[in-house]
């Protein structure tokens, strides 16, 4: 990857001064500002600073310009914003807060920073595995000498999750030795690497439709996507174009054939993965009413940890909009010198400023999807500072702010993504209905009476009188109750809150509302009404009304939110939920594992733009689809889901232990309606993280094929004690490729680790 280096570098002026070094200040909070000395390295993939730390630029997710951090607005009055700039990391990561000597420089670093990013997302695979190889040869390469003795080979092995017998390692290392020096170079490292990871099962499929076993000629390629990854269309043209694309050699080029390593990129390219590219986009219809849709929506959004003490922040806005999250979460109090604040009530939770929120929300409500934004306000607020928040409102947002029926008239329904396109709207309560404020009803008196429904208020007054709840709850109810004055945990007292008309007013196609039942919703209640649940009111609705439920979901929105209980903000299993059609399910975008890995796989169809199309027997009024007995509606069409798990490749370690190697196993999991829900797993393979080998093959049943998720988890078996996390891939069954396919697994916090992967086949059939 020299060459790459250098195309790189070419007559870049920002890329040469970045390699020279500079010294800027790097911020942690208003007092702690320390002068760091930042240099990119000669790889151009990693930038020191400080006592040898680290910044790999694949880690980089974004830079942002100017006061565009907590940290950096807090320093704002010491330092301009041209000299201030963020870099954001994948994943959980904190930002790094900078600030450069001048504006000059600081633009310097913006821009080769971005030049950086952009080369490695143009990259091939076969380069970035190349990187990828030379990254591990620099880190064994402890002598720093550019070769590498057996003796670092071996270390190297242990690293990359080998356990090789030293016989065999051995006869590796003396064939890639071609210079017969005792050590590998470059070259001769990249030849033991490809050794190393020979793909045996890849070359059997390979074998199986090659004719001459050398290469596979355009009709054997055509056969194999026809017969094995089952594609329709035209084939003629999408086997010569896999062949422009992928093919490394020239002479097979012209030959319009694919060797053995044209195979193999294209097996592990997007098109060979397990993902349909085709799903990837906006695909579904979008111009349907706001309620057939699952919105991707997030839960007490401003907190970056737990529900207790955490810390409030505007980062925990941008991370969820750059999720593609479409609703967010704002609870508003009273704060100091008129001006209301963002926080947790009655806890330890620090505390931000409203206006700080509205304006982070207007910069990056678009950036990833033009849909609208939801701002699901939870208000504490007295009339005056509710009057605050509607001029903060209407100032800063301007035009994105929805401030009335997008016609101006009286509506009878709910309006579509695509009507609301680049559109905030406001979730709040409000005075009187949509009705009224046309027929001049509202009073203008400046305000009016509602009643208190907030969720402090809500945890569940049911779940206070169930014994093993309050075994759980004790410790902490026992922590809140000698630590906060109000007792939240009492059951909620409706008291009568004053509204101000001008926030009032904004509120338009989601006034909040309180549930009484189904029935009564059935005739009371108008389309543009949000009632919101805690997850155990919900659960109690789905299993004792799941068809009502599902029904009032096709005519009206529904928020879903986690328990109160769930103080380590901890998330619970968002599928049950639109089992029934509920819209915003709202979970803790902070939290990882399971309940987010749903969510993202679900909301990563339809141009991750944070509306996903519900099935249309859950949009139908009169269909009555009941989750529980999926056999009973009309659609009813089962399948059979066969998944053969044949190999892994190069997975992380989870053992920060130096000798310690994965054992692992691949588990896949069904989540859809409670038939649906299964789990199985293949055998665990000792010692090998590498390249393991299982051709284990798993079956499943599913009765709801349109709500069914399918998560890939790998782990790390253990006898004594839980199995490790090592990776997982989640999509719904819908936006599966069939065939043999890759895929490409995610870290805990849903971030890729390249070039980590399984290799599966798969097949869907209708069951008979």
């Amino acid at each position: 990857s020299s060459s790459q280096v250098e195309n790189c570098l070419f007559g870049d002026d920002n890329l040469q001064s970045m390699l020279v070094g500079t010294v800027m200040r790097k911020i942690k909070s208003r007092t702690w500002k320390k002068q760091r000395y930042f240099k990119l390295q000669d790889d151009c993939m990693t930038i020191w600073y400080k006592s040898k730390k680290a910044v790999s630029v694949g880690d980089v997710e974004a830079i942002r310009e100017g006061h565009q951090s907590e940290v950096l607005l807090s320093i704002a009055d010491e330092f301009p914003a041209d000299r201030c700039f963020t870099l954001v990391f994948r994943g959980r990561r904190g930002n790094l807060d900078l600030v450069a000597e001048s504006a000059e420089e600081a633009q310097s670093w913006i821009r080769g920073m971005k030049k950086l990013i952009e080369n490695l997302e143009n990259m091939g695979e076969r380069e970035k595995l190349d990187q990828w190889i030379g990254d591990w040869f620099k880190k064994a390469d402890k002598n720093n000498d550019g070769r590498m003795n057996f003796k670092e080979v071996q270390d190297l092995l242990k690293m990359m999750n080998v356990d090789m017998n030293e016989h065999h390692a051995h006869r590796l290392f003396t064939m890639a030795d071609k210079s017969q020096s005792g050590t590998l170079e470059d070259d001769e490292f990249v030849l033991f690497y490809k050794m190393l990871t020979q793909r045996e099962d890849v070359l059997r499929v390979f074998q199986e439709y090659s004719v001459d076993g050398q290469k596979l000629s355009q009709s054997d390629l055509e056969d194999f996507l026809r017969e094995e990854q089952l594609e329709g269309g035209d084939i003629e043209q999408h086997t010569k174009q896999l062949i422009e694309c992928y093919e490394p050699s020239e002479t097979a080029k012209l030959l319009n054939a694919m060797t053995f390593d044209g195979f193999l990129m294209y097996l592990g390219s997007t098109e060979g993965s397990i993902f349909n590219p085709q799903r990837r986009g906006v695909f579904q219809d979008m111009s349907q009413p706001l309620c057939h849709y699952f919105i991707s929506s997030s839960h007490n959004t401003y907190l970056m940890e737990d529900q207790l003490r955490g810390q409030s922040s505007i980062e925990g806005y941008i991370r969820a909009l750059s999720r593609g999250c479409r609703c967010v979460e704002v609870d508003c109090w009273d704060g100091a010198n008129g001006e209301p604040i963002v926080y947790h009530g009655h806890t330890f939770t620090s505390k931000i400023l409203f206006k700080d929120v509205v304006n982070t929300v207007g910069n990056y409500a678009f950036k990833v999807s033009e849909y609208p934004v939801i701002l699901s306000i939870e208000n504490h607020c007295s009339v005056e500072q509710q009057r605050v928040m509607a001029q903060h409102l209407n100032h800063i947002l301007g035009n994105k702010l929805l401030k009335s029926t997008l016609d101006g008239k009286a509506p009878i329904g709910l309006p579509s993504p695509e009507d609301l396109k680049g559109k905030i709207l406001l979730k709040a309560k409000k005075i009187g209905g949509l009705e009224e404020s046309f027929n001049g009803m509202v009073e203008d008196s400046m305000t009016g009476e509602v009643s208190d429904e907030d969720e402090a208020a809500e945890i569940d007054e049911d779940n206070l009188h169930r014994e093993s709840v309050r075994r759980r709850i004790k410790v902490v109810y026992v922590f809140i109750s000698l630590t906060f004055s109000s007792l939240i945990f009492l059951p909620p007292q409706r008291s009568k809150q004053r509204l101000s008309k001008e926030l009032s007013d904004y509120v338009v196609y989601c006034k909040s509302v309180h549930f009484s039942s189904f029935k009564h919703s059935r005739i009371h209640s108008k389309f543009y009404e949000v009632a919101s649940f805690t997850e155990s009111k919900a659960r109690k609705h789905l299993r004792e009304a799941g068809p009502e439920f599902v029904h009032h979901n096709s005519r009206q929105l529904t928020r879903v939110y986690p328990s109160g209980f769930r103080t380590d903000s901890s998330n619970f299993n968002p599928q049950e939920m639109w089992n029934t059609g509920c819209q915003i399910v709202a979970l803790n975008f902070q939290t990882a594992g399971e309940g987010m890995d749903l969510n993202d796989g679900l909301f990563s169809q339809n141009g991750n733009c944070g509306y996903v199309l519900k099935p249309s027997f859950m949009t139908e009024a009169e269909k009555g689809f009941d989750p529980e007995t999926p056999q009973k509606h009309d659609h009813y069409q089962p399948v059979v889901l066969t998944i053969q798990v044949i190999s892994g490749q190069q997975l992380p370690k989870v053992n920060i232990k130096e000798d310690s190697i994965v054992d692992p196993l691949v588990r896949v999991e069904i989540h859809g309606v409670p038939m649906d829900q299964a789990k199985q797993e293949t055998r665990y393979i000792e010692n090998n993280g590498f390249n393991p080998v299982w051709y284990d093959t798993l079956r499943f049943t599913i009765h709801t094929p349109e709500l069914a998720m399918v998560r890939f988890v790998v782990e790390d078996y253990d006898k004594t004690s839980k199995n490790d996390f090592v990776g997982q891939f989640t999509l719904p069954l819908s936006c599966m490729q069939q065939g043999y396919r890759h895929i490409h697994l995610l870290s805990k916090d849903g971030t890729s680790i390249p070039p980590s992967s399984l290799f599966v086949h798969i097949r869907i059939t209708e069951l008979e």
